[in-house]
C-alpha cells in the first residue's frame, strides 16, 4: 500500500464523512418518500373502496327498479 502523509489520509476522511453525509441525507428522504407513498396508497384504497360500494349501491337500486317495473 502507498505511503499517505496526514494531510491525505485528513482529505481523504473528509470525502468519506461528505460521502457519509449525503448517503444519511439520501437514506432519510427515501424514508420520507416511502411514508408518504404508503398513506397515498391508503387514501387511494380507501377512495377506490368508496367508489366500489356506491356502485354496489347503485347496481342494487337499478335491479330493484327493474324488478318493480317488471311486477
Amino acid at each position: 500500500m502507498e505511503h499517505l502523509n496526514l494531510t491525505d489520509i485528513h482529505r481523504k476522511l473528509d470525502q468519506l464523512l461528505g460521502a457519509f453525509k449525503r448517503v444519511k441525507e439520501e437514506n432519510l428522504k427515501l424514508k420520507a418518500d416511502a411514508e408518504n407513498w404508503q398513506h397515498e396508497r391508503s387514501r387511494l384504497l380507501q377512495q377506490n373502496e368508496l367508489a366500489r360500494n356506491k356502485i354496489a349501491e347503485m347496481l342494487g337500486r337499478l335491479r330493484n327498479l327493474e324488478q318493480e317495473q317488471h311486477d
